[in-house]
């Protein structure tokens, strides 16, 4: 990898853990990337300890996540800089956690979760706008993620 940002480079502990292991550095749409890099680790903790362990690793990786964006922002004076992609590893878990352990429906929950991470509704986009620092990089995809809970719930009703 020989990307630099300006004040971090990519092998410092916080770059890592906010680009999610450098899969924010690939090039275009690295939320998307950053969504998708989710995945396999979701079907791994959901297999081996079911909606508990995967919501108790998003926990975890919302707390790192608020560390290490918090630094790389300061680092980089970058409000929210595109590369930082661990809040989407965040969201697609959080919805997730309500997800079958089937194709389809981490499909379903990975376009959830997209959808409402750009489209911004109130207060996605509130938070977005008005919350710095590695908190507000942070909280308004777990606020996207909400909806995609709720879009999660909504379709398990019609589903069962």
């Amino acid at each position: 990898m020989s990307y630099r940002r300006d004040g971090i480079t990519p092998l410092h502990p916080a770059a890592v853990v906010a680009t999610w292991f450098g899969t924010g550095l690939l090039p275009k749409a690295p939320g998307t990337w950053g969504s998708a890099a989710a995945l396999p680790l979701a079907w791994i903790l959901m297999s081996l300890g079911g909606r508990l362990l995967l919501l108790a690793a998003t926990l975890v990786c919302f707390l790192v996540g608020w560390w290490a964006s918090a630094v790389y922002v300061a680092r980089t004076k970058a409000a929210d800089p595109s590369e930082v992609v661990i809040d989407e590893v965040a969201g697609q878990w959080l919805v997730l956690s309500l997800a079958p352990l089937d194709p389809v429906s981490y499909l379903v929950g990975f376009a959830l979760f997209r959808l409402f991470d750009i489209w911004k509704p109130w207060p996605v986009g509130w938070a977005d706008e008005r919350i710095g620092g590695g908190l507000g990089v942070m909280l308004d995809d777990i606020l996207a993620a909400g909806y995609g809970l709720l879009g999660m719930l909504l379709l398990g009703l019609v589903w069962t």
